[in-house]
This record gives C-alpha cells, structure tokens and sequence, in this order.
C-alpha cells in the first residue's frame, strides 16, 4: 500500500536514466519545492551528470519539473486506484495513508510535490508545471467519485466529497511539515472516513 517518492526504489532500471532524473526531481521538489531548485542540483540531486539532463529535457527546468510532477500525480493515481478497488473507505484510508509515511518517514521534510508546484509562482510562459499539478489533482478527484458513485453515492455529492478529500489531504500535509508533527493527518482521518460513509447510500 505503500507509495514512496525514492529516486531508487522507484526506478527498476538503474540505467533508465531519463527516469531516474524524473524520479529524482520529483523528490527534491517535493522536499524544497521548484523555486529554490536549480537544474543543476536537480542533475547532483538524481546522481546524474548536468548534461544528461539538458539532453533529456531541452525545454530545461520547466520540462523536468512538469513531467517530475506528471510522475507524481500518475504514481498516486496508481495507489489510490488500486486501492480503491475495495471501496471509497479503503481507498480513503490508503491515501492518508501514503501521505502520513510519507512526512513522518522524511522527518517532515518531504512533502506533495504536486502541491509544492502548484502553489508556486511561475514565470509568464511557464505554466506547464502548474497544468501538470491540476491534471494530477482533478485525476484523484476523478477516481474518488467515480468509487463513490459506484458504491451508491449520488454524483454530485460524490464529487464534492471527492474533491473535500483532496483538499483537507493536501492541506494537512502542509500543516504536518509546519508543525513536524502528523496531528493534523491523524485528525482529518475519522471524519473523512465518516463523510464518506455518510455520502454513500447502502441498500437497506
């Protein structure tokens, strides 16, 4: 259930180097966010040299950071879509769950790197990055309510909570990094769980 930003782990080849330079900058975004990241310490960051990455990415920054956080995006929806396979309540709980190791495992160092890009502020042109962030956003939204509807929810409703649920999860993974602490994960939990259950509408 377990879903982890490693720049190791997650590449099975280790000479994919193109992947690896993805992962790595997906990674270091999440820990720094992309503003106070450099190509250059992405390349050292993913152990890659610094013209490999200007060879696999000519449009530079921008390039890598939008595919980093396409990477991201597409990971969690592999989880969460998984996940959900057993519901809306197990998907819930395999959400939070990947988020809560994820900071408390960083020493909340890490964080979203779909929200570290998507609350920044891009130079005019360079809007990929944030497109990138919402596609991820609406995508785990999309497959929220699509659970919920098919677990008796009504659609509108579904997507409100759908949408709740992405929200609260990505703003209490910024409180827990501010805080150092999971309390804000931990607290979010049980009443997620409840809204869901409330929002679908079982056969008596």
């Amino acid at each position: 259930m377990t879903v982890v930003i490693d720049k190791e782990a997650l590449v099975p080849d280790s000479q994919d180097s193109r992947r690896k330079l993805v992962a790595g900058a997906a990674d270091m975004i999440r820990r720094r966010g992309l503003n106070a990241t450099s190509v250059r310490e992405l390349a050292k960051h993913a152990r890659a040299p610094l013209g490999s990455t200007y060879h696999y990415f000519p449009g530079g920054k921008t390039q890598l950071a939008t595919e980093a956080v396409t990477f991201a995006g597409d990971l969690t929806a592999a989880l969460l879509a998984r996940e959900l396979e057993n519901g809306p309540v197990e998907g819930l709980r395999a959400f939070l769950g990947m988020w809560r190791k994820i900071v408390v495992d960083t020493d909340f160092q890490a964080g979203c790197p779909v929200l570290a890009v998507s609350i920044e502020d891009l130079p005019a042109g360079d809007e990929a990055p944030h497109q990138a962030a919402a596609a991820a956003f609406t995508h785990w939204t999309e497959l929220l309510t699509t659970s919920l509807c098919e677990h008796g929810a009504d659609p509108a409703d579904a997507e409100h909570t759908a949408t709740l649920i992405v929200a609260a999860v990505e703003g209490s993974v910024a409180i827990c990094r501010a805080e150092r602490s999971s309390r804000a994960l931990d607290h979010i939990s049980h009443k997620l769980e409840r809204v869901v259950e409330d929002a679908i509408r079982r056969d008596s």
